[in-house]
């Protein structure tokens, strides 16, 4: 220990007694502190300009930029807040624009891998709109995600999020639930907020769905039928009316249900969902002939058509 203290008590004096070393050291110790100084201002500058043309390029729309850079950004800074958010809202944007399932999948999926590690930051811990972009994505993923949906949609709206369309989506994934008394409530409140110039048919469908799964019925005619006048979309058109029909018939209202199944087929020609219905119908009814015969026409036209194929098996001797 002595031998250690007479070793730093020398070299104290060393620079003591030469001026010219001392002020050397001092030159060269303020010449590196000065270079890292001027390094990290310059670095500081650079990811400054980085960052401003990463928001350019969002504000711009070319979303394809931002999940490039971004992406290729994270590679230096991967836990950076701004890069990951950024990195996950293009990948949405890119996801939503898909037109091929596994191409909206794979942005769907990178979306939600940014997300969620931008909910591990400091600044993630609390950001509701990373919350509610996540939901969006996770509805996205399919029906066996939409528990995470509705977490994450729950989680933005309790931290004071709102957008327009929040609701519809809770709304919708809750309907994946099968939760139809929450779902009911989210869409009422999605329909709610409209303006009334113009409501989604989907939305109308949606909530018609839901009234079915909790057994009100008559609730739910008035969506189908406000969806079926106002609807653009022949798909849409042909979903209500099957759902009205069926409504109809469980309803004792038989030449009513067989009005909407008859007008799917006049209006856009065979569909094999129709005649199954049909076919339904005149079962009930206690027509077997009738109803396998069109269930045989819902094979022809669709040979996959499992209910149909399941019915007819039922009658084979």
């Amino acid at each position: 220990m002595g031998k250690k203290k007479s070793r730093q008590w020398l070299d104290i004096q060393i620079y003591r007694k030469n001026p010219v070393l001392t002020v050397l050291t001092v030159i060269i110790t303020a010449g590196l502190i000065l270079s890292l100084a001027i390094l990290g201002v310059r670095n500081k500058n650079e990811w400054g300009r980085d960052r401003r043309e990463l928001l350019r390029y969002w504000e711009e729309g070319v979303y394809g930029d931002v999940y490039a850079l971004s992406g290729q950004w994270l590679t230096k800074k991967p836990l950076d807040f701004f890069l990951l958010s950024l990195r996950g809202f293009s990948a949405y944007q890119l996801a939503v624009a898909q037109i091929n399932a596994s191409n909206t999948l794979r942005y769907i999926d990178d979306c939600v891998v940014s997300l969620r590690k931008a909910l591990l930051t400091r600044e993630g811990e609390k950001d509701a709109n990373l919350r509610y972009v996540l939901g969006k994505a996770y509805y996205y993923k399919g029906a066996s995600y939409a528990d995470l949906a509705t977490q994450y949609l729950e989680e933005a709206r309790s931290r004071g999020f709102r957008a327009p369309d929040i609701a519809e989506y809770l709304g919708l994934a809750y309907a994946e639930l099968r939760d139809y008394r929450n779902s009911v409530a989210a869409l009422s409140e999605a329909l709610d907020s409209e303006d009334g110039s113009y409501v989604s048919d989907l939305r109308l469908l949606a909530i018609a769905r839901s009234y079915i799964g909790l057994g009100e019925g008559n609730s739910a005619r008035a969506y189908l039928v406000r969806c079926i006048e106002n609807s653009l979309d022949a798909n849409v058109v042909i979903q209500a009316r099957l759902l009205l029909g069926r409504v109809l018939a469980e309803a004792g209202e038989t030449d009513e249900a067989e009005e909407q199944f008859r007008a799917i087929l006049d209006e856009n020609g065979d569909n094999a969902d129709a005649h199954f219905e049909l076919g339904e119908l005149y079962e009930a009814l206690g027509d077997g002939t009738r109803a396998r015969a069109e269930w045989r026409r819902a094979l022809r036209i669709n040979p996959v058509h499992g209910e149909a194929r399941a019915k007819l098996g039922m009658y084979a001797p």
